[in-house]
């Protein structure tokens, strides 16, 4: 199982990791509801960054996904390069991120805690760190809490502090559900055809003054966004 890294926690109530025993079971739960359901499912992944590449291997990336199109990635990225990759997810320090940690343990993700509203700063020390251990990073940048499809600045800031490149990766469904949540959430249904597109990686000067940042975190916003079906 993928260890759930933490950086030190602050005393502050507000910056607290929070986690229980009902939060670790349902998340591993849904993690083992989204594998069952992952192997009903008919995959079509394109691998155009390299990462299922085994010699030489790609150098640890930042892999972004729409927050609605997460339930499908894990299955693929394990498909593709769990056996010879490891990866860490960033989820929220609230117990619907402890069960997204414990969900994606399932799968041999580790998970880093902590997002833009609570524990923003500590979340990026432990992602850089995890980048320079040599983890892939994986990020949804319009997550946790949206608005949907609008790309938040902490990518960039993380590219540009680690020098890691950008692998975007865009999904679609022959047939799913869309959950009635603020990002539409989409489950495939069983059986079902899912096209998996890690697409070409990004790389992005550092030192970037203001306007070249904005025009760097719009040119990948609309990346994302062309290739969503339903933007």
């Amino acid at each position: 199982m993928a260890d759930v890294f933490h950086v030190p926690m602050s005393s502050k109530k507000g910056n607290e990791i929070r986690s229980d025993r009902k939060s670790a079971v349902l998340g591993m739960l849904a993690g083992w509801a989204m594998k069952l359901l992952g192997a009903t499912l008919r995959f079509q992944v394109r691998d155009l960054a390299g990462v299922g590449a085994k010699n030489p291997a790609v150098p640890p990336v930042i892999m972004i996904l729409w927050h609605n199109r997460f339930f499908s990635v894990p299955p693929a990225w394990q498909k593709l390069c769990g056996s010879h990759r490891k990866m860490v997810v960033l989820t929220s320090a609230s117990h619907d991120g402890d069960m997204v940690a414990r969900a994606m343990a399932v799968f041999g993700l580790g998970a880093i805690r902590g997002s833009s509203s609570r524990r923003g700063v500590a979340a990026l020390v432990g992602l850089k760190r995890a980048s320079q251990q040599g983890l892939d990073i994986c990020l949804t940048p319009d997550g946790p809490r949206g608005p949907r499809y609008i790309m938040q600045p902490g990518v960039i800031k993380l590219a540009e502090s680690t020098g890691a490149p950008i692998v975007p990766i865009h999904v679609r469904f022959s047939s799913a559900w869309r959950l009635k949540s603020w990002d539409r959430f989409v489950i495939p249904k069983p059986f079902s055809r899912v096209e998996v597109t890690f697409g070409p990686a990004i790389h992005l000067s550092r030192g970037m003054d203001p306007e070249t940042f904005e025009n760097e975190r719009l040119k990948l916003e609309l990346l994302l966004v062309k290739a969503t079906d339903d933007a």
